[in-house]
């Protein structure tokens, strides 16, 4: 069993070392999990979810290769993120691709409430537009851009509220 599983990972990491991923940098270990713990019947089945979303068989191996924790997420979160970011914001699928760390951000605590927060800005005319580095900064940074620098208690209200806190 030890032999197996020893040959399994000594396979793995080779065909990491191909894929490109430098065996001293911390990406390699992340690429490797995630290939040690995917079968390829689940890689399959995450590669089509990310083909329905609009994606090429060469966005899933260049996402692998940006962010290897994209094939870690489950097929629901990748559909439900995907459908969000394209459906909802309005990005293109392929913007998603080029940044697949995108994905790892949590619908519930982070994406709804601040997409909620940046709507409500947009639609009382004190922002013109929005980009996906107003997702990704900080919760400070956040906060002192779009909520408390407004000094209006309804926004922090609202992030509150979609965040599940009030």
């Amino acid at each position: 069993m030890f032999a197996e599983n020893h040959d399994k990972f000594r396979r793995t990491a080779e065909e990491v070392k191909k894929m490109g991923f430098d065996p001293l940098r911390q990406l390699f270990l992340i690429a490797l999990q995630a290939l040690i713990g995917t079968s390829k019947s689940l890689w399959e089945k995450k590669s089509i979810v990310f083909k329905q979303c609009g994606w090429t068989d060469e966005d899933v191996v260049s996402a692998f290769e940006k962010y290897p924790r994209c094939m870690i997420l489950s097929e629901q979160n990748i559909t439900a993120t995907m459908n969000f970011y394209v459906k909802t914001m309005g990005f293109k699928s392929s913007y998603i691709a080029i940044r697949p760390a995108l994905l790892s951000y949590s619908l519930e605590r982070r994406l709804i409430p601040r997409y909620s927060v940046l709507q409500a800005l947009l639609s009382k005319g004190l922002i013109d537009k929005f980009s996906a580095s107003s997702l990704v900064c900080s919760e400070k940074l956040f906060l002192q851009r779009f909520v408390t620098s407004y000094e209006d208690p309804y926004l922090l209200k609202l992030y509150e509220e979609k965040r599940g806190l009030s």
